[in-house]
């Protein structure tokens, strides 16, 4: 690799191979071929002037590609389609005259695209699924185990750490629930001609409409899709690249929103990303641990997260049949998704199944808390004994007041021993239980196994990764 040129950091440093050779310009290249293997097949097998050997010479050649030689044809012909037609042609030349017969260039562009995009989609789904198990297994471990809850970053009523991560989790499902719905529906563009009216093909076919959509069906079951578009201009709709866009987005959505809460636990000590014992925190402060995984999911996910508005504008912006504007930026955009979120899923996972809890913190943060989630049970209890309300509630207002006093000054939360020593309230405290955390997190944990008994053990078992070549 060139050390002067520029290299897309996504891709060199934290994108699979997997994921980089499915968009490289060889697999495009292959896919383009596949593409026009499917389409003289069909064209054969309903009459048109191809050959079966004039197909089998094309599916011989098929790996026979030299981009070398394609980029000195482009040079020429500043067409970059029909390079590969002339190249496909040197190497299959008793079919050359048959490639590409009925077609135009965004016939063979947008239907390999759409096929690389559900490839891709797949590879998306399979890593989004061993990062819901993972999460999952951590969501179980940590099902009844106390936590301080937080809202408005505000000490609030006790949860749990598996119910806590069983959001993250939940948001996880959702995502991949509507990517597989996406790519099961995603159509193939087929066999739409120059302007989507399908003049050529119903010239080729003899004027029998009822062939040419004989034709297009097989063509999509040739390369795997169960329908086509109804409707498309030269192009299929540029909408789906950003319905595409807005479907990964929201798993990096959901991703960030997990990442944000482990760097918020981390810098409290009580939940951490894992780290190796040989990892730097700061070149200037040899304590540090910081959540670098943690941070570096929410800036992939950040950059994800740009990309589909631009792609809504690339739809919104084409005229009339179409324009070319849209071809530079969904080169760079679309692909970059998919490395960026293929990235993000490895880390994530990475992450989730390294997660550790700090026990004596969580513990301390509860004790240092616990007194003021008690209350709220204390003025039940009052009133359900003949109590009235609003006195109770300002009585024990007071005494919280003071107590937080106290703990902003470092001392040990003196609330209950108040409420003890209170005339009105003691004999109330008296009639209560132990204040134990595990009696204030109400059916946290309940929640979180039945979501996994119910919802996660439910989904499909993903198949493993072998990632050898990527350090996260």
């Amino acid at each position: 690799m060139s050390q002067e040129r520029y290299v897309d950091p996504v891709a060199q440093r934290y994108a699979s191979s997997e994921m980089q050779v499915l968009f490289s310009p060889l697999e495009r290249a292959k896919t383009w071929r596949d593409v026009w293997i499917a389409l003289a097949r069909v064209e054969q097998k309903s009459g048109l002037p191809v050959s079966e050997n004039q197909v089998m010479e094309l599916e011989k050649a098929r790996d026979q590609i030299d981009l070398d030689r394609v980029a000195e044809i482009e040079r020429e012909t500043r067409h970059d389609v029909m390079a590969h037609i002339h190249h496909y042609g040197e190497m299959a030349p008793g079919a050359a005259g048959i490639i590409h017969l009925g077609v135009t260039s965004c016939f063979v562009t947008d239907n390999a695209d759409l096929v690389l995009f559900r490839r891709a989609l797949e590879m998306i789904e399979n890593r989004l699924l061993l990062a819901i198990h993972d999460l999952g297994r951590f969501c179980r471990k940590q099902a009844n185990v106390p936590t301080l809850g937080l809202t408005h970053l505000q000490p609030a009523q006790l949860t749990t750490i598996g119910k806590r991560a069983s959001l993250w989790l939940q948001d996880l499902v959702d995502a991949y629930t509507d990517l597989v719905e996406f790519r099961e529906r995603l159509p193939l563009r087929g066999l739409k001609g120059t302007t989507g009216t399908q003049a050529t093909f119903l010239h080729l076919c003899g004027g029998d409409g009822d062939k040419v959509d004989q034709l297009e069906s097989n063509l999509a079951r040739e390369l795997g899709f169960d329908r086509v578009f109804d409707l498309c201009g030269q192009t299929y709709p540029r909408i789906w690249d950003h319905k595409l866009a807005s479907r990964l987005t929201d798993v990096a959505i959901a991703v960030h929103k997990a990442a944000t809460d482990i760097r918020l636990l981390q810098s409290w000590g009580e939940v951490e990303e894992p780290y190796e014992s040989t990892q730097v925190g700061s070149s200037a402060m040899p304590y540090k641990r910081n959540p670098m995984r943690s941070e570096r999911l929410c800036a992939l996910c950040r950059h994800v997260m740009t990309l589909a508005p631009g792609l809504g504008q690339l739809a919104a912006n084409q005229w009339m049949e179409r324009t070319l504007d849209d071809s530079a930026q969904r080169r760079v955009q679309i692909p970059g998704l998919f490395l960026a979120l293929d990235a993000i899923l490895i880390i994530s996972r990475n992450v989730f199944a390294g997660l550790g809890v700090h026990d004596d913190v969580r513990l301390r943060r509860i004790d240092e808390h616990l007194p003021f989630m008690a209350a709220e049970e204390l003025l039940m209890e009052g009133v359900s004994r003949g109590g009235d309300r609003q006195q109770l509630h300002e009585q024990i207002r007071k005494h919280a007041w003071a107590a937080r006093e106290a703990v902003v000054r470092g001392e040990k939360n003196p609330l209950r021993s108040l409420l003890e020593a209170d005339e009105i309230l003691s004999p109330v405290v008296a009639a209560l239980p132990d204040w134990d955390a595990q009696r204030f997190t109400g059916r946290a944990g309940d929640q979180t196994l039945r979501y996994l008994d119910q919802i996660v053990a439910k989904l499909p078992q993903p198949s493993e990764d072998h990632l050898t070549d990527l350090k996260v």
